[in-house]
């Protein structure tokens, strides 16, 4: 099987890295890439969001999978593109894949389906926001309505600043704020048959201790030692399983990725919310410790076909991606600083590339989060030593990372 993955970031990646690993692959393609996928697919210079030139690429290359990485090529229907040139694509529609790109879309399918989440207003102007802030209280939760990289949310005590978060956006939803750890639960789906993954957590906020502003994900780790027995079992019935029928319901199925961000709060599971694809940097550790063909998995979530192959397999033991970010993130970034040591990690961990590029033959940052450097151990603790081990070999100028990701499963697991 020929494949072809679209994007440039840790996610596409991990992805390329998985299907090269995969026996039933002949090929890896991808486009537009970056230096770490170089080094397992061939690269392509097409933009990501032309669906016609995303689908010429997969004509011309004879491919037989088109994965699409990202939420922006969703959202934008290239998938939709890769389908219409007769080419299996893991990944949803356009009108499906609002379930990520429209978070009020989200809330109405969530009520039409039973599926449990926060209470929520959705608010336009400036007075509408005011209310909604009155009436849940503090901790205010205001959420971009769009796409917004994972740094669209902002969890306050300060009504002010959650008030300032709400008159930048066009369009916000204000919620309750829901207590209890979260959860990130993966399933493929095909629009019918859906297979949960195992359960992940990341660490959104970029300091150690939950300290500082929302970033796209420092770090994740999994499996969840201190995760509910039948969580994933529970999570299928009361949410993925219901928003995947009701999708199929509204002629719009939802075949690719569903990922269900949940918060396990004192009153019960609640989705936080969805995304259409897998999520970075979860992906990382999840495909580390998948012992099941990623390929076919894929392909049979894209051709309707998911109840002919078996569920996703995993190794024993655990798997910790540690994030690195360059200088100055999330308000900022610094592009350009040469990075050293990647080479000498790979003897710890894979080190995938989110954020670098080549310059006069020395690899560099590219803003943002730069490398996720992810572990297969024993279990928590063995396999967060190795990616921390990973870590100390790399060095680039101002490189930023947390200390404590997956530190407390690990106490936890061997108390």
């Amino acid at each position: 099987m020929k494949t072809l993955v679209i994007g440039t970031g840790g996610r596409e990646h991990a992805l390329a890295l998985a299907l090269s690993r995969d026996p039933g692959v002949s090929e890896v393609h991808a486009a537009p890439g970056n230096p770490g996928i170089a080094a397992v697919a061939t690269l392509h210079d097409v933009d990501p969001l032309d669906g016609r030139a995303v689908g010429d690429l997969a004509v011309a290359l004879g491919i037989d999978l088109v994965v699409v990485g990202p939420e922006a090529p969703l959202v934008a229907g290239v998938a939709d593109a890769v389908r219409a040139r007769g080419i299996s694509c893991f990944g949803p529609s356009q009108e499906a894949a609002r379930l990520e790109g429209s978070k009020a879309f989200a809330k109405d399918v969530m009520a039409s389906a039973g599926v449990p989440t926060a209470m929520a207003r959705v608010c336009t102007t400036p007075e509408q926001a005011e209310e909604a802030l009155d009436a849940f209280g503090p901790p205010y939760v205001v959420k971009e309505d769009g796409l917004a990289a994972g740094k669209g949310v902002v969890v306050t005590e300060d009504r002010e600043v959650a008030l300032a978060h709400a008159l930048a956006c066009e369009q916000v939803l204000v919620e309750e704020f829901l207590d209890g750890p979260e959860v990130s639960l993966f399933a493929l789906t095909d629009g019918y048959t859906v297979y949960p993954l195992q359960p992940a957590q990341d660490f959104k906020r970029i300091g150690d201790g939950d300290a500082g502003p929302n970033t796209g994900g420092m770090g994740a780790y999994t499996p969840l030692p201190w995760a509910p027995p039948g969580l994933v079992a529970e999570v299928l019935d009361s949410v993925l399983q219901p928003t995947v029928d009701e999708l199929a319901r509204r002629d719009t199925p939802f075949a690719g990725l569903l990922y269900a961000g949940l918060a396990l709060t004192s009153r019960g599971t609640r989705v936080v919310e969805f995304n259409a694809r897998f999520g970075d940097p979860e992906t990382q550790p999840l495909l580390a410790l998948l012992d099941s063909p990623l390929g076919v998995l894929l392909k049979a979530s894209a051709d309707a076909a998911l109840h002919e192959v078996d569920p996703p397999r995993w190794r024993s033991g655990a798997a910790v991606a540690v994030v690195m970010a360059s200088r100055g993130y999330p308000e900022g970034s610094s592009s350009g600083d040469v990075i050293t040591g990647t080479e000498q990690a790979q003897a710890h961990a894979d080190v995938v590339h989110a954020g670098t590029a080549l310059r006069d033959g020395d690899l560099v940052t590219a803003g943002g989060r730069v490398l996720a450097v992810t572990a297969v151990g024993d279990d928590v603790a063995d396999a967060r030593d190795r990616a921390y081990r990973g870590v100390a070999e790399i060095s680039f100028t101002g490189a930023q990372w947390r200390t404590d990701i997956a530190a407390k499963a690990a106490q936890e697991e061997s108390a």
